[in-house]
């Protein structure tokens, strides 16, 4: 348990208050920050994107709710004085914010999302795991939104269902009794909840050890009240003894069953990936046609038929309710065609496992090659899954297929500025046999892409926290809109 899980405490936030929030643009951020202004709370924040085109979709919804935003240098105390201010682990210990208001308490995030739900008359629902969260939080909250529960939820990803002028997508304020939220593992701010129940999708590279992740998944289940729905992997490696005291089903790619009782619940027998998405045979009665594609969909929404019937909903009435997800942004998004007639797509992958089912899932979509585009999330991000990206590559790329990679992600603060991409690239090439390049830019990246696709292949824009890289998708396409 780290030092975070260790030393957060329940906040008594008292009602009304005044939160300002430093990083609100932040995904995580910016949807707790609606959270707090929703319930009746004064809210501000700070950022150092504020003002760069594309946060705009973010910081224009939390505008319209009220919430007032400041440069991240301090000025904010010039004009309030916060009773809180909210932080994430990702703020340096001297942001200008601190410094300007030196006095004023500090919550971290997690632990201010905890008092929040502390305060939630609701039944609580958490997914986890290290791939998935947030398209399995957006569905879930969506299947129960069809079926009239009209619940809460609060996601690290903007649910295009809900998102509009006043809404960025990441948060809804429901009317029903129930809350469904993305419980992140990267800082094991998870183990500060205490949810009803409890999805676990996987468990995979990023962050932590799987080992490490088994430890934490564990003890996070010992704080779930009711019941956990787990992949059957994080149930092998779990301590069973944290499952004791709850009711349990376990799902993988191609069963679903209780560990306790005899018989499969649901079974996926077969499937076909199609632009549209995949048809997936459930019992070998019940054919469903999944709004997205890739194979790691399907367990997907086998994960939610899953959490639907431990809540009492039966797959009869929560499968038609699947194919009309709406998705969720930067989630597999098409883009639009180069001039060349090769497809763009922009996906959120940023991890080993998600950028293998990314390319995975591109191939389906084509018949050429595949030109996968990474821009790494951070120096540490890459140097942490430096050497166990490569047999994932090695593995799921063809002869024919390229990854690029792009520099390293900056957003400012402490950084060791290594490992590089070039760095990377160099080694991949001495130890890999697919084809490996970096560009010390978007531009030369783009120059290549528009000479080397063709019609029938695909380029997949990949990488986490920096939103331009939709832009730039559907830049490459002439798609502005």
């Amino acid at each position: 348990m780290t030092d975070l899980a260790k030393n957060l405490e329940m906040v008594n936030i008292q009602p009304g208050a005044s939160l300002h929030f430093i990083g609100i643009g932040g995904i995580g951020m910016s949807g707790l920050a609606q959270m707090y202004a929703a319930s009746g709370f004064r809210v501000s924040g700070s950022d150092r994107g504020a003002d760069r085109q594309e946060n705009k979709r973010i910081f224009e919804a939390l505008t319209a709710q009220g919430i007032k935003i400041f440069p991240q240098d301090g000025s904010f105390i010039k004009k309030i004085t916060p009773d809180f201010m909210v932080y994430s682990t990702a703020i340096e210990p001297d942001n200008p914010d601190f410094k300007a208001g030196e006095n004023i308490p500090r919550i971290h995030r997690a632990s201010a999302l905890a008092s929040a739900m502390a305060s939630l008359d609701a039944t609580k629902i958490a997914v986890a795991g290290s791939c998935g969260k947030t398209t399995v939080t957006a569905w879930l909250a969506e299947t129960m939104f069809l079926q009239g529960w009209d619940p809460s939820f609060l996601n690290g990803g903007l649910a295009n269902r809900f998102r509009s002028p006043v809404n960025a997508g990441n948060y809804y304020h429901g009317t029903g009794n129930t809350f469904v939220f993305e419980a992140d593992e990267s800082d094991k701010s998870l183990l500060n909840y205490e949810p009803d129940y409890a999805l676990i999708l996987n468990i995979g590279t990023d962050h932590y050890s799987k080992e490490e992740l088994a430890r934490v998944f564990g003890d996070f289940i010992r704080k779930v009240k009711k019941g956990v729905v787990l992949e059957k992997n994080v149930f092998n490696v779990i301590d069973k003894s944290c499952l004791s005291h709850l009711d349990v089903k376990i799902f993988c790619g191609d069963v679903a069953v209780s560990p306790y009782q005899q018989g499969v619940h649901w079974h996926i027998t077969s499937y076909k990936c199609s632009p549209d998405g995949i048809n997936a045979v459930i019992n070998e009665e019940d054919e469903i046609v999944l709004p997205i594609p890739g194979v790691h969909n399907a367990v997907n929404a086998l994960s939610i038929v899953a959490m639907m019937e431990m809540l009492g909903i039966p797959k009869e009435k929560s499968i038609p309710a699947l194919p009309l997800f709406k998705g969720v942004w930067r989630r597999n998004d098409y883009a639009g065609r180069m001039p060349s007639g090769a497809k763009v797509y922009d996906d959120y992958a940023h991890n080993v496992e998600k950028i293998a089912s990314s390319i995975a899932t591109a191939r389906q979509l084509v018949s050429g090659n595949v030109y996968a585009v990474f821009q790494p999330h951070g120096f540490g991000p890459l140097g942490f899954m430096r050497k166990d990206l490569l047999p994932a590559l090695e593995k799921v790329l063809t002869d024919k297929d390229v990854f690029v990679f792009l520099p390293p992600y900056y957003a400012g603060g402490t950084s060791s500025f290594e490992p590089t991409s070039e760095e990377v690239v160099k080694e991949y090439k001495r130890k890999g046999t697919k084809h490996y390049l970096s560009f010390p830019n978007r531009l030369q990246a783009e120059e290549y892409l528009s000479a080397a696709a063709a019609r029938d292949d695909i380029i997949l824009i990949m990488g986490a926290r920096d939103n331009s890289l939709s832009d730039w998708a559907k830049g490459m396409t002439g798609n502005q809109n």
